[in-house]
């Protein structure tokens, strides 16, 4: 591990319980958090979309995991955390070496580590159950150390829990539905890394902004994903769509005129250390994944709509007000290509987008943020999801999972439902190794995440 991440890794564990005991830790641990990563010279391979809170690997990953649906006929048909050796040096590279079942299908989907990345959280949108897995005991072999069951019931009502999010000493969860009406309308969940219940912040409404400002016309109250900005002291969040859409066949979906207005339209500024929200934009479309500017004086991030094929930019203008502009579109929009994770660079120049319905991926120039250009693509299965960049740009992770009763149904299930290991060279992908996870009998492959034996020594 850099040596300058070890060290200030050891010190925000010794003074966290302190801070916990002074009830002091969500401004004070997030300005020694920020304070001592901007020492951290950029010499890392990990993901690109990882909290800025997070110990981060240094050089090559040894293992993805990827949390995986359970599907019914295929294997043990549970939900599971899969490992695979991603280490071109090692004897069983490019084989699965490790599935932990957890019993029953959940809809498994998003994943995050906490800021030590000693565990991972793994959720559930259907079961509203987190798996708290330990990764640093044996990084080639997860345990389930803890399940969070009561998400609903604590929360106060939050179903759907998607984005599980390092904050110093704490976990932010953020929810896509509730239990009255199994609709969008939705909050985050704050937890400790020991998985104790701290608060909910509920999402601002026309008729409960909080404080919140309405810049536009949307104020509904939906969740999908978010991320936070220290140096602005901002957390951004964006929105989807309820339970009640989720969990729906995909084709009846589309042809329900209703439920397809049912779809979130905004992306929420919130104050990082209060939790409070500041301001509501419009983004209509349903704004996915969250991808914020690494670069200190690049206060932006990025966002694409499913619906409408776009991409936003989320920006602080001249007068440090926060805007949203809609800058690029995706494809060809008329086609429905449904734009579901991005990837932007550690040097912010490029920004990944994966399109699921043709199961592609796309490079955009983002030199100008407010001019994205197209300048490569590729297409990887039937269809695509999730993808991981390495901090170094070297090597590119893709799955192919979006939703149980969304994914596409087919013979091929090498391009269906698969994990996919390539090289960038010179911008272009090179295939390294590709794993069916239908024929090893292992799921429906949705987000990965990397690990490292070198984080733990």
């Amino acid at each position: 591990m850099n040596q300058h991440f070890f060290h200030a890794s050891k010190f925000i564990q010794r003074v966290r319980p302190f801070l916990i005991g002074k009830k002091i830790l969500t401004s004070a641990m997030s300005a020694i958090a920020f304070a001592l990563i901007a020492l951290i010279p950029n010499a890392f391979a990990d993901e690109t979309c990882m909290s800025p809170y997070m110990a981060k690997i240094a050089g090559q990953e040894d293992y993805v995991y990827v949390w995986t649906l359970g599907a019914e006929g295929v294997g043990d048909e549970q939900d599971k955390l899969v490992t695979i050796s991603v280490n071109p040096k090692a004897d069983n590279y490019g084989e699965v070496i490790d599935s932990l079942s957890v019993g029953g299908r959940n809809e498994a989907h998003h994943s995050g580590f906490t800021d030590d990345r000693r565990f991972l959280w793994a959720a559930g949108l259907d079961s509203n159950k987190i798996f708290i897995f330990d990764v640093h005991t044996d990084p080639a072999k997860p345990t389930l150390s803890n399940t969070i069951e009561d998400f609903v019931s604590a929360s106060g009502g939050v179903v759907g829990p998607h984005t599980t999010y390092a904050l110093p000493g704490r976990m932010l969860v953020t929810g896509l539905s509730n239990n009255q009406d199994h609709g969008g309308r939705t909050g985050m969940v704050e937890y400790s890394n020991d998985g104790e219940y701290i608060k909910t912040h509920w999402m601002p409404t026309d008729d409960a902004l909080n404080g919140a400002t309405k810049s536009g016309q949307f104020a509904d109250g939906f969740g999908y994903d978010v991320r936070a900005l220290p140096r602005k002291n901002v957390l951004v969040t964006s929105s989807f769509t309820g339970w009640n859409n989720y969990m729906m066949n995909l084709g009846k979906l589309m042809g329900d005129g209703e439920a397809m207005k049912r779809f979130g339209n905004t992306v929420v500024i919130w104050d990082l250390h209060t939790r409070k929200p500041k301001k509501v934009l419009d983004v209509p479309g349903a704004p996915l994944e969250l991808r914020c500017a690494w670069k200190k004086d690049n206060n932006y991030c990025f966002t694409t709509t499913a619906l409408t094929s776009e991409i936003w930019l989320i920006y602080e203008d001249e007068n440090q007000e926060w805007q949203a502009k809609s800058v690029a579109t995706i494809g060809d929009p008329s086609k429905i290509p449904l734009p579901v994770d991005i990837s932007i660079s550690a040097d912010d120049s490029r920004l990944w987008v994966n399109t699921w319905n043709d199961g592609s991926t796309r490079v955009f120039d983002i030199s100008d943020e407010f001019a994205p250009k197209e300048i490569y693509s590729k297409k990887i299965g039937d269809q695509v999801n999730m993808l991981s960049q390495s901090w170094d740009g070297k090597r590119m992770y893709y799955t192919s999972s979006l939703l149980a009763n969304w994914d596409k149904q087919g013979e091929n299930t090498a391009d269906l439902q698969y994990f996919k290991a390539f090289d960038v060279n010179e911008g272009q992908l090179e295939e390294q190794f590709a794993i069916d996870f239908i024929a090893e009998g292992l799921g429906y492959p949705h987000q990965m995440r990397f690990g490292a034996y070198a984080l733990y020594q």
